[in-house]
């Protein structure tokens, strides 16, 4: 048996479900600030599925970049729903391919039966709302971290 090095001790890409509603505020609070090209949306409706390709801003990592005086950090993190029936948007203009979006919120509306409303809600008044007929989300991180181009932590007024 060898002892523990340093290295097996690094935090492992995120790969996380939610089910229940309860299990989505964990993945919201993740992809809270997460930004990404309008390009990277993607519904597949014969797979019943809406995949976005974001940049998370990694808040699980933010008070031990603080502590050790290291830039912040973001990864490249597939989001995906499943179970969708229907996809709509507000305030989005998908012709226009250089638009960036920032996602602020991750919520569930439920319905009747166990389905629901995905809603992610984005800087600027827009809305992408993903009808449901089960809640099934993933995040799963599919590159290693970088430095944030920002050089800072996403702030919010009160």
């Amino acid at each position: 048996m060898a002892d523990a090095r340093f290295e097996d001790g690094q935090e492992a890409p995120l790969y996380l479900a939610a089910l229940e509603p309860d299990d989505l505020t964990v993945i919201a609070a993740l992809v809270q600030d997460a930004v990404f090209p309008v390009t990277e949306m993607r519904w597949q409706p014969k797979l019943r599925r809406f995949a976005l390709l974001l940049n998370r801003f990694r808040w699980e990592d933010r008070d031990a970049a603080d502590r050790a005086g290291r830039a912040y950090e973001r990864v490249r993190a597939l989001l995906v729903v499943g179970e969708v029936t229907r996809v709509t948007t507000q305030g989005i203009d998908r012709a226009d391919r250089d638009m960036v979006l920032s996602l602020l919120d991750l919520s569930f509306a439920p319905g009747p039966d166990g389905t629901g409303r995905v809603l992610l809600t984005l800087a600027g008044d827009g809305a992408v709302a993903l009808e449901v007929e089960a809640l099934d989300v993933t995040l799963k991180d599919v590159t290693r971290p970088y430095a944030a181009p920002a050089h800072r932590a996403p702030e919010h007024p009160e």
